[in-house]
């Protein structure tokens, strides 16, 4: 009986293309890769602490609360292209002016998140605080900040994959990552490339929200909070019990 051969593209099928241009691109679409991680790094590490001072001072005095929302609202809202046109005249074109629209629209998950977290704190845990002598930052540093912290990680969540996602947007004015691919594939109807680059793009957008999401779930069971913990937390926790 002769030997059944199944051929690469045979196999592959309607996927073959892809695969090719994987293969073939593989160092390019790995520094690509590599550059979109760095930039979104580099934005949330920006990002971070100006939305959480926000979040943080909003909590204290409602009025301010309202107007940061709003104005935090009305930023998302604007077009990442328009935006990105209005920065260029001032920052030029490249990283710069796509990580200053960036950190722009990770500003409300964040933000509205740390609020939430810090007003939803049991009073009584703060009225503790005061009578132990705390000062209100001692109260915020010690108890409200760990108590609202799955909350705001919540945010930073929601936060990244935005970034992750209007990065690549950000190839229109010269900036690194994996959107030059996508948008050189369109300007050549260069299907392959297209699908590829944006299939990695969705790919590390479930990466950061999975690694955060792991980071949110040891939060909450630090917390105390009764919840199924995925099979990473619970191998982490094993980890660092056998460690200590």
């Amino acid at each position: 009986m002769p030997e059944l051969v199944v051929s690469g593209p045979a196999f592959l099928g309607p996927f073959d293309p892809f695969v090719d241009y994987a293969v073939d691109n593989a160092g390019r679409l790995l520094r690509l890769t590599y550059e979109h991680v760095v930039l979104t790094l580099i934005t949330l590490a920006i990002a971070l602490p100006i939305a959480i001072g926000f979040g943080v001072l909003s909590s204290y005095y409602d009025r301010l609360a309202t107007v940061v929302l709003w104005a935090a609202s009305i930023l998302l809202t604007l077009p990442a292209i328009a935006l990105f046109g209005m920065l260029v005249p001032v920052l030029g074109i490249g990283n710069p002016p796509t990580i200053a629209a960036l950190v722009v629209y990770a500003q409300l998950p964040i933000i509205r998140n740390t609020y939430v977290g810090l007003t939803e704190v049991d009073a009584a845990a703060i009225e503790s605080g005061t009578g132990l002598g705390m000062t209100r930052f001692e109260r915020l540093r010690r108890i409200r900040l760990p108590v609202a912290l799955p909350v705001v990680m919540t945010g930073i969540r929601n936060a990244v994959v935005i970034l992750v996602g209007l990065l690549a947007i950000g190839a229109f004015i010269g900036a690194g990552g994996l959107g030059g691919r996508i948008f050189y594939g369109i300007s050549q109807t260069d299907t392959p490339m297209i699908v590829v680059a944006t299939v990695l793009v969705s790919l590390l957008a479930l990466a950061f929200d999975y690694a955060f999401g792991v980071v949110e779930e040891g939060l909450r069971l630090r917390n105390g909070e009764e919840i199924e913990p995925t099979i990473v937390t619970r191998t982490l926790t094993a980890v660092r019990t056998r460690l200590t």
